[in-house]
């Protein structure tokens, strides 16, 4: 079994906090609100540091890169290409690379999860409790995320 580094807590709840946090993004809002602007920009910070914090975690193929590596370079790329695709105003192409990335995240996940010497499966079954609780604060945390960009959405003006 891997254990759980603070490398590997960092990663994993930048992670765990950007699944959730892409779903809402790509499948509710109001896209291209400065809601979805908000929430969006908290995501790439976080897809970004997932991708470059996984480089310090190794241990699959012994000390060496492994095929998460691999995805984690792809993120790097469909992450910025997606912003600058925004940013151009190329919103298709943005929409692709965004979905592209979060299916991969969802991918690693489902790999991290499926394999029961991992941390993640190895966190759930040994602390439970510890697990529960972590992941009602992810869901606080994507609430919080989500909420603070609706809070700093401008109101339109009120009609006399």
């Amino acid at each position: 079994m891997e254990h759980l580094t603070p490398l590997i807590a960092v990663h994993a709840t930048m992670a765990l906090v950007a699944l959730p946090l892409g779903a809402y993004q790509l499948f509710g809002g109001t896209k291209g609100s400065p809601a979805h602007r908000f929430a969006g920009r908290v995501w790439v910070v976080l897809m970004l540091a997932v991708a470059l914090t996984s480089y310090g975690i190794r241990g699959i193929n012994g000390d060496s890169f492994s095929g998460l590596h691999v995805l984690s370079t792809v993120t790097l790329v469909t992450v910025t290409l997606g912003l600058v695709n925004a940013r151009r105003g190329r919103i298709s192409a943005h929409r692709r690379h965004m979905a592209g990335s979060w299916l991969g995240l969802v991918g690693a996940f489902a790999f991290a999860a499926a394999i029961p010497d991992r941390v993640v499966p190895q966190f759930v079954m040994t602390r439970p409790l510890g697990a529960l609780a972590f992941v009602v604060a992810v869901a606080l945390t994507t609430v919080a995320v989500v909420a603070l960009g609706h809070r700093l959405t401008p109101s339109p003006p009120r009609q006399s």
